[in-house]
């Protein structure tokens, strides 16, 4: 038994369509329903924790966006040469 046919099958196998229905839904869903936690926060008066976690949120959808673009090394390289010159 050989294994030919099944590696000619396996070269055409990556997870570009998985990662599109990540991006496409699944992100979308976490945003709102984060957006949805820090509205209740507030509606209870808690105005500085929603700042608390805005800012937090805002470094999290930073990251998300650098790893999603596949810019990762670009942008740890302009770091990098603002702490080193």
């Amino acid at each position: 038994m050989t294994t030919a046919p099944l590696t000619v099958l396996a070269q055409g196998l990556g997870t570009q369509p998985l990662q599109n229905w990540i991006q496409g839904n699944i992100v979308p869903l976490i945003l709102l329903a984060i957006a949805v936690i820090l509205l209740w926060i507030g509606g209870r008066g808690d105005n500085a924790g929603v700042a608390r976690r805005g800012a937090a949120l805002v470094v999290g959808l930073l990251v998300l966006g650098i790893a999603v673009s596949g810019r990762a090394p670009e942008v740890g390289n302009f770091l990098a040469s603002l702490v080193i010159g």
